[in-house]
């Protein structure tokens, strides 16, 4: 009887290890497609507390919303140096990376709710310490030049209403 619990255990768990794993973007897109409908209005936002408590923004128009599943990778390497010595092409490595995993053993199956969405505004911070610190740097939303009318793609989970 004592190992009933454990082979039940076991089952559950090998049953769930077929499965993608959802990431918050995922359950978001999952839990209320409409609040996700092509042509809603939302905002990607960062606060670099260390740029005068500034707060920088893309915000857009929904063109499409997709479930994507992918296998998480392992993250760049940066030779033993903190997140914010990083430069701004290491950071970028990483940023486009995401998500990653710091070990092989980590590696699995997510599932990642992604917004593409058609820029409309932005504003970026422009001081040398914002070079780590976020997407949004200098006219660019991580490696490209922000265009009026162009599209990126962002986790719904990074989004918000515009109405907010």
């Amino acid at each position: 009887m004592r190992i009933l619990p454990i082979l039940l255990a076991l089952a559950a768990t090998l049953a769930v290890a077929g499965e993608a794993e959802l990431r918050p973007s995922a359950r978001l897109v999952l839990a209320d497609p409409e609040a996700w409908r092509a042509g809603r209005c939302v905002i990607y936002r960062e606060v670099n507390p260390g740029v005068a408590d500034a707060v920088f923004y893309v915000r857009g128009r929904i063109v499409a919303v997709d479930v994507q599943t992918r296998r998480l990778g392992l993250c760049p390497q940066v030779s033993a140096r903190e997140i914010e010595q990083y430069t701004r092409e290491e950071f970028n490595r990483l940023v486009l990376a995401h998500p990653c995993v710091s070990s092989a053993n980590y590696a699995r199956e997510v599932q990642s709710g992604m917004i593409r969405l058609h820029v409309d505004q932005w504003e970026t911070p422009h001081a040398r310490r914002a070079a780590s610190a976020g997407r949004l740097y200098r006219g660019m939303f991580i490696d490209a030049n922000l265009k009026e009318g162009m599209e990126i793609e962002l986790e719904a989970d990074l989004l918000g209403s515009c109405e907010e």
